[in-house]
């Protein structure tokens, strides 16, 4: 029987990749997205469902979650980098900016878990996409990264005794998203090649192909754990 794979954030970059690698094998694979044009354009060309959501928005993800009778797995895909507000930016720009990232890579996560939390089996896994940014100075993005990670050890605890498991991907520099936005120097991604061990960037695929394994039998005793593909850029022990 195919599985139901919930990809919240799947209509480009890391998240469709994810998509398209459940995708082909068959899943029964839901793809959301803001904006109904581009959830529309990625459904068809992946050959997926897809559903307009704001991950950050309660009402829409508890409209998302009623459409569904069980989830076997999750990937919290959805987020995204908004820009520092600048050197002597006001009080409210500032706390904007913080709150933006914050719903963007931690809420969004914890949401649209908690709508689908009684809808996961007990084969079910979830998944979410974290980043190295966590481990370096990466500001209120780097903050709600990390945040992520405490969140999915906690979630891990309260989830894995119903068979559950609960894993974040910390992805390094990946090429061919939009997650710099246009702002990314030559310069800047040499330097962030320079720091792998192997010497390439990250692809969306080596994500696709972990968030994969992760919610394959043979992970079923990893839990609670930040996975790092990084390509070495930081290291654990």
């Amino acid at each position: 029987m195919p599985r139901t794979v919930l990809v919240t954030g799947g209509t480009s970059g890391i998240g469709r990749a994810i998509a398209a690698r459940f995708a082909a094998d068959r899943s029964e694979v839901l793809i959301t997205g803001r904006n109904p044009d581009t959830v529309e354009a990625a459904a068809e060309e992946l050959g997926v469902r897809g559903a307009v959501c704001d991950a950050t928005d309660t009402a829409q993800v508890a409209e998302l979650a009623a459409r569904l009778d069980t989830v076997d797995v999750l990937v919290n895909a959805a987020g995204g980098l908004s820009q520092p507000a600048g050197e002597g930016a006001a009080l409210d720009e500032v706390l904007a900016l913080w709150h933006a990232n914050l719903a963007q890579n931690l809420l969004s996560a914890v949401l649209a878990t908690a709508s689908v939390q009684n809808k996961l089996t007990g084969g079910s896994s979830v998944v979410s996409i974290g980043s190295i940014g966590a481990e370096r100075g990466g500001g209120s993005y780097g903050a709600a990264k990390a945040a992520l990670g405490a969140w999915n050890a906690s979630l891990s605890a309260e989830l894995a005794p119903k068979g559950v498991t609960c894993n974040m991907i910390s992805s390094g520099y990946i090429a061919g998203t939009n997650f710099f936005q246009g702002r990314l120097s030559d310069e800047r991604h040499r330097a962030l090649v320079a720091e792998t061990h192997n010497k390439r960037p990250g692809t969306v695929d080596d994500i696709a192909q972990t968030a994969h394994f992760l919610a394959s039998p043979g992970a079923r005793h990893i839990t609670g754990q930040a996975i790092h593909v990084n390509g070495g850029a930081f290291t654990t022990r």
